[in-house]
């Protein structure tokens, strides 16, 4: 695995530790961040062709609405 596939793996589940504790605290504004930044990391991932099979779960994406 090269040095780049390494640290975009690491971000995404740092990533996906943060959007966890955001929903643990019911900080929905913070959830709708952390799944855009994932969401932005996969993007990455994907112009350079980077297999994230089995980094995410789909259903750790979806988002409630937001309230103010």
């Amino acid at each position: 695995m090269s040095e780049f596939v390494s640290v975009l793996r690491e971000r995404v589940a740092g990533a996906l530790d943060a959007l966890n504790a955001a929903r643990d605290a019911g900080l929905d504004r913070e959830v709708e961040l952390h799944v855009a930044r994932v969401r932005d990391l996969l993007e990455l991932a994907g112009r350079h062709d980077v297999d994230t099979t089995g980094w995410v779960d789909a259903v750790a994406l979806t988002t409630p609405p937001y309230r103010d």
